[in-house]
């Protein structure tokens, strides 16, 4: 067998290995287990959006590749009335915008674009993996910023090193957070931005959650929306979990338009976009998508999973934005440990914090996305559930 390439020994070994072993038994053994552990959305894409594929399907003109240069024009064109419309941002479509194949490729993409060996990327604990895997994957090196609760889940900036700071490329953020659920604040952006414009560094905000909110007065702002960010940012936007089209692979990134050129100069040469049917559906779905209904099963199911748990004892924060709970394991348990009791005992499966991280090893991330619930029957069942251990 031929080596395989030494940039994949950098990949961290798989922490949820455990667990996933764990659920594979007791499928096996035929257990009835509550699954909160996937992150994707358990709903239809709204019909209209699908009706509007099958529309772009039967135009020959979408069976061919997409030549056009960053991605199909009326999806850049949606993307960025979007934008204006949601953040009040004007972003460019010709130079300040492009299409990913979802946002996972494009945080992938920019990393291979930017990292150098020995370059530093600025990566939050706890987090999603890919800002730190494919920032080893490009041979770069990695300065971690805790997120805890003490500082609301965000990173303390102030702390970072100067002499880091300095070697830094990439400062990866992500608001509304995966797995934390917080909401960075116009402050932070504005604090963020002054960071990278006085060391130098472009920020990469992955803004997967912006649509999955549940109060008005809450809606997650945009990092493109402060003051000069479009000077040392770019933003990646997903339509995965905005309107349950994680299946659909696609997204933008928006921002400076010397990045957005680099990112597409690498991704020209390892892709050929999407289907162009795909990408006029997304851009019905950016001009007018609903997801409201969606939205609201979400807050029924958090309503229903958080409340329960705080009249067992628990101190279960609800959050504002994203699909996700996090909460801290009981006295005597880690992340680890805690999942598996769960999973064991009570049939209920959840994501071990330390998956995300060392800042994440005594939390449990708990998401609302639950196949075959219907009126949150099935949240309700697992706090039933949990309520008969012996914790």
């Amino acid at each position: 067998m031929i080596a395989r390439a030494a940039r994949l020994e950098k990949i961290p070994p798989y922490l949820f290995a455990e667990i996933a072993a764990l659920k594979r038994k007791a499928i096996a053994e035929g257990r009835d287990l509550i699954d909160l552990g996937i992150g994707d959305p358990d709903q239809p894409t709204p019909l209209p959006i699908v009706q509007a594929l099958n529309e772009a399907a039967l135009l020959p003109e979408t069976h061919r590749y997409d030549e056009t240069a960053a991605g199909w024009t009326p999806f850049l064109e949606a993307a960025c009335a979007f934008c204006r419309r949601r953040f009040d941002v004007t972003v460019d479509p010709a130079s300040e915008a492009m299409l990913l194949i979802g946002s996972k490729e494009g945080l992938a993409h920019t990393a291979w674009a930017f990292i150098d060996p020995g370059d530093i990327s600025l990566v939050p604990d706890p987090a999603y993996t890919v800002y730190k895997v494919s920032t080893l994957m490009a041979g770069g090196e990695t300065y971690t910023m805790p997120l805890t609760e003490e500082h609301a889940f965000l990173p303390d900036l102030a702390a970072i090193p100067a002499d880091v700071a300095k070697r830094a490329k990439l400062l990866w953020l992500n608001y509304p957070n995966n797995p934390t659920g917080a909401v960075a604040t116009p402050r932070f952006y504005a604090d963020a931005v002054a960071f990278a414009r006085h060391y130098d560094l472009l920020i990469v905000n992955d803004a997967a959650y912006t649509e999955v909110y549940y109060d008005p007065a809450d809606r997650p702002p945009s990092i493109l929306q402060t003051p000069g960010a479009k000077e040392v940012s770019i933003e990646l936007h997903s339509l995965s979990k905005s309107f349950n089209m994680t299946g659909w692979r696609l997204g933008f990134a928006a921002g400076n338009a010397e990045a957005i050129a680099v990112l597409n100069k690498l991704k020209s040469n390892v892709d050929s976009k999407q289907f162009p049917a795909v990408s006029l559906a997304g851009a019905y779905a950016l001009l007018n998508g609903d997801n409201s209904a969606t939205i609201e099963i979400y807050r029924k199911r958090r309503d229903i999973l958080c409340d329960g748990l705080n009249a067992l004892g628990w101190s279960v924060k609800k959050p504002s934005a994203t699909f996700y709970v996090w909460t801290r394991v009981p006295e005597g348990h880690d992340s680890m440990s805690f999942a598996r009791l769960l999973l064991e005992q009570a049939g209920v499966l959840v994501i071990p914090g330390i998956g995300y991280g060392a800042y994440g090893s005594d939390y449990i991330r708990m998401s609302l996305t639950v196949l075959g619930d219907k009126e949150g029957e099935r949240l309700a069942e697992a706090v039933e559930r949990i309520a008969r251990l012996r914790i």
